[in-house]
């Protein structure tokens, strides 16, 4: 029986697909689609996600995406995967993916043993990605959705490599992370040995010193401190705060003094990162309405290599307009 067979078999349209994708990196979000597929036609090449070449999933993304009845993507964050664990984690992002489509199906496939507890009924299925085309198609959006951020995540932290290796735990990632210790978008939970083993590397403990100190210079210059590390599905910002009717949305860049790759902090704010920065800032505004004015800032901390205390503090407010960068900076010597 071939996967469209299969789907033919139950008599029961609408139905959707649903598969997840990227349960088993050390970072990144976990993601999962939901498909309802034309039963009267077929796109020729829908299989188990796995078993095709990067080049052929995405091909078939455009293919699926165009020619489905329905379609949503979604996913759960690095944070939400360390407070849910994994596994709840991936059934919120395929509640959220089936819940996402514009057409309510009367039953959802779900690849695997395990029932996420979804808002329609529901059928798992052992090995779903190889007997359902429905379920392929899913396993192929999520697929190609989540290679594709990581991708993006590789521009806001090229130390990572994640472009290379995904967020899997490859000899390369883990050298990257024994140099620069883990980023906001690692799963922590899934470090836990890892870090207990290595303690606490030198660009993690420069992180943290580096948030404390900039929530320090704000507050010390008449800001409200709004929230720190807010994090949701478009991306995560440091600290949000206000003063003179602004919201700023501060992007902290800790940085040791000895460091061979130092750059302009603007810099090193990446258009990939200033578009999750943005995503972030918008769903954070939605969550706290106010008739503040956002802005968009970075905060370099310098840290001493010697004994890891606080040199230097300088503050760029509206860091991403080009022609603003080298006015207005804030700047403070410890």
């Amino acid at each position: 029986m071939t996967l469209y067979e299969y789907d033919r078999s139950l008599e029961l349209p609408p139905f959707c697909g649903v598969d997840e994708a990227g349960r088993g990196p050390l970072a990144g979000d976990v993601y999962a689609a939901a498909v309802i597929l034309p039963l009267g036609e077929e796109i020729s090449g829908i299989n188990d996600s796995k078993k095709l070449t990067e080049k052929k999933r995405e091909v078939l993304f455009d293919e699926i995406t165009a020619r489905a009845v329905s379609f949503c993507i979604a996913s759960a964050s690095a944070e939400e995967i360390d407070r849910l664990n994994i596994l709840q984690a991936t059934f919120l992002a395929m509640r959220r993916a089936v819940e996402g489509l514009d057409r309510r199906p009367a039953l959802a496939l779900v690849d695997g043993n395990r029932n996420p507890q979804l808002s329609v009924p529901s059928r798992c299925l052992v090995k779903g990605d190889a007997t359902s085309a429905s379920i392929a198609a899913a396993s192929i959006l999520a697929k190609v959705a989540r290679d594709r951020s990581m991708r993006e995540l590789a521009e806001a932290y090229p130390q990572y490599a994640f472009e290379k290796h995904k967020g899997y735990g490859t000899k390369e990632h883990y050298a990257r992370l024994d140099e620069y210790g883990p980023s906001p978008v690692h799963r922590r939970s899934f470090l836990k040995k890892y870090l207990a083993e290595r303690g606490e590397t030198p660009a993690l403990r420069s992180g943290l010193a580096g948030e404390e100190a900039a929530a320090r210079f704000l507050a010390e210059r008449g800001y409200l401190l709004l929230d720190r590390n807010y994090r949701c599905l478009g991306g995560e910002i440091d600290l949000v705060a206000q003063k003179d009717g602004v919201t700023a949305f501060c992007e902290v860049k800790a940085r040791r003094a000895d460091d061979p790759q130092l750059s302009r902090p603007a810099e090193a704010v990446t258009p990939a990162k200033q578009r999750r920065l943005i995503r972030a800032a918008v769903q954070y505004m939605q969550e706290h309405p106010s008739e503040a004015q956002p802005r968009f800032d970075v905060i370099e901390v310098m840290i001493s290599p010697a004994d890891g205390s606080v040199l230097s503090i300088g503050q760029i407010p509206n860091a991403f307009a080009p022609d603003e960068r080298n006015g207005g900076r804030e700047y403070a010597a410890f």
